[in-house]
């Protein structure tokens, strides 16, 4: 399984927001975002971060995928 940030993706399209509005207004690093981008893990500190930011949860922002075998 891996993580997936389609949720938050979801979540600042409906609050019209761009990844950039985001990084400003939480005070990400353009790496933060870029990581997120990849699908690579961010700290729990960023998730919350993230969370108090957008006012949300945590499912708004993050799911866990299966990894397809192939």
């Amino acid at each position: 399984m891996h993580i997936s940030y389609k949720p938050l993706l979801h979540t600042l399209v409906e609050r019209n927001m761009r990844k950039e509005d985001l990084r400003l207004a939480a005070g990400l690093t353009t790496n933060m975002i870029a990581n997120m981008g990849k699908g690579k893990n961010i700290s729990m500190e960023t998730l919350v971060r993230i969370c108090e930011t957008l006012n949300c949860g945590i499912l708004d922002v993050i799911e866990l995928e299966d990894d397809k075998m192939e």
